[in-house]
């Protein structure tokens, strides 16, 4: 479930995923109809649910399996895995997106091997989520990489779009930044735009994935995400990072194979959601 569109499909792995539907995120009642209409055809173990968020991931808490307090407004507070499990009968796994798109890397993608890895989303919003040997970061909440505070470039006017801080990373270097500088989206920008935009962008990026290095030391961070594909925002990325790390701490894996596409492209997030719903999964005796 994203804050754009939502993916539901069926399978084991990314390999035999199949009826996939993929609808616009509209109003809950509509888009959580929607799903458990189209997920009611099938003979079913389990489901997951890697949603957007912020989403109350403590099972102690009356409020799980709810979405937080989100700019989707009419999404604020709407229960998720409740109405899912009772539409369908079976057990749901649910977590964030980003943790699902890393779960999903984690077991199939650019980060099988790796027990500690970032996957970071660049679309309409940006977020990231954590393994730490193999299983998602949680605490009191979870990670909220996109909302980090970042210095400005120099030469940016763009007041940021970011509902709740403006100028957060989210709000100078998401998709919406980029059509609030350009007036079009990143996929049309032309040239020189495209590659302004992959400038501003890996600026910005570039000071999250430093801040992960000396917060978290991961052995790879993922890069996916609509604005992503932007041609040449990888490698620029990866240049950025050294420069942020001037030096520091000198490690020669920062330096190749470190920042990395997704391997497993758009279906990140549906195989994380095969992965969630397999944790939920208990077979019968």
């Amino acid at each position: 479930m994203g804050g754009t569109k939502t993916l539901a499909g069926v399978g084991s792995s990314p390999d035999d995923l199949s009826d996939v539907l993929t609808i616009p995120t509209t109003t809950p009642e509509e888009t959580l109809g929607r799903l458990t209409r189209h997920l009611r055809s099938f003979d079913l173990d389990a489901v997951g649910i890697a949603s957007f968020g912020p989403v109350e991931l403590r099972r102690d808490r009356i409020g799980y399996g709810s979405i937080g307090v989100t700019p989707k407004r009419a999404w604020s507070g709407v229960a998720v895995v409740g109405p899912v499990e009772e539409a369908l009968g079976v057990p749901v796994g649910f977590d964030t997106d980003v943790n699902g798109a890393a779960l999903g890397e984690h077991r199939w993608g650019a980060g099988r091997g790796i027990e500690s890895l970032v996957y970071v989303t660049v679309g309409t919003g940006i977020g990231g989520g954590a393994l730490a040997g193999g299983r998602p970061v949680h605490g009191l909440g979870h990670p909220e990489m996109g909302h980090i505070s970042v210095r400005r470039d120099p030469g940016d006017t763009c007041l940021g779009v970011c509902p709740l801080h403006g100028d957060c990373l989210e709000g100078l270097a998401s998709g919406p930044a980029i059509e609030a500088r350009f007036g079009t989206t990143a996929e049309s920008l032309n040239d020189a735009d495209r590659g302004q935009a992959v400038r501003l962008v890996a600026f910005y990026l570039g000071q999250l994935l430093r801040d992960l290095v000396y917060t978290m030391a991961p052995e790879r961070i993922i890069v996916g995400g609509g604005v992503s594909l932007l041609p040449g925002l990888i490698g620029t990325l990866r240049e950025r990072l050294l420069i942020e790390l001037a030096g520091y701490p000198g490690l020669p894996e920062h330096a190749s194979g470190f920042v990395v596409p997704p391997g497993l492209g758009d279906l990140a997030g549906l195989a994380g959601g095969l992965v969630l719903a397999e944790t939920a999964f208990t077979p019968s005796a």
